[in-house]
Parts: C-alpha cells; structure tokens; sequence
C-alpha cells in the first residue's frame, strides 16, 4: 500500500508543489491581511445586537448579489482547501477560518462573538489594533 502511494506522489509531484505553493501563499497573506482586517472592524462591531448584512444589496441590488455569490464561492473554495491542508501541507485550521468569515450561514455571527469572547482571543486582537493605534474593541 506505501509503494503505491509512493508512486502516485511521484507521478503527481506537481499537485504536491501547486499544494506547497498555495500554502506558502496563504500565509504570506495572511501575515499581511488580518492586521488590516483586524484594525479595519468598528471598536463595537461585535457589542452590537445583530450584524446589518443588507448595506451593499440596498445600494446596488444586482451587484450585491454577485459580490455575496462570489465571496461565499470563495468560502466554500478556501473551506474545501483547508480540509485537505489538515492532511496535506498548509495552515488548514487558518483556511478554515478564513473561509468561515467569508461565508454565510445562520448563527454565524453569533459564532463570531463567542470567538472573540474568549480571552486570548480578545486580548491578541486588541494587541493587533494597539499596534495598529485604534481604539480597543468593545468586550462583546
């Protein structure tokens, strides 16, 4: 059974490179892009009640729904990709909450506000927007 899996990494090396690649690629994204997206969310985006979800579809109703199809084709693409990196090389429990955050499904944001509710998740996102200089987040 090894042999055969030895060989099938051999006649497949390139899935393994692409694989190794795209990994090396979400982290280097990642590195860059939570900080932003850390110090870009409102100090009381998560004391708020309920998210409102509806902005973009009232301004432009058409293209709302392509950006909402596209970002949770995205999701759903980054969800199926972190479940392999689990077996595979790559930061797959990192793909998997990326992909969370972008798609949509009931409960979720209640999901978020329990996340960050946990202190050392709270504390390292604050860390984050001290550094960046914005105002604390308000405690869920």
């Amino acid at each position: 059974m090894f042999s055969r899996l030895a060989a099938w990494l051999q006649a497949h090396d390139w899935a393994l490179w692409s694989l190794g690649g795209m990994s090396l690629l979400m982290f280097v994204v990642t590195l860059i892009a939570v900080p932003i997206i850390v110090a870009r969310i409102p100090a009381d985006y998560f004391a708020r009640p309920e998210r409102d979800t509806r902005l973009i579809l009232q301004r432009h109703p058409a293209m709302g729904l392509l950006v909402l199809i596209l970002k949770n084709l995205l999701g759903l693409v980054l969800l199926v990709a972190g479940v392999a990196m689990l077996v595979l090389p790559g930061q797959g429990l990192l793909t998997i909450v990326i992909a969370l955050t972008l798609l949509n499904f009931p409960g979720k944001f209640q999901l978020e506000r329990w996340i960050v509710s946990r202190p050392p998740v709270f504390g390292a996102i604050n860390w984050i927007r001290r550094r960046r200089g914005v105002p604390k987040l308000t405690h869920p």
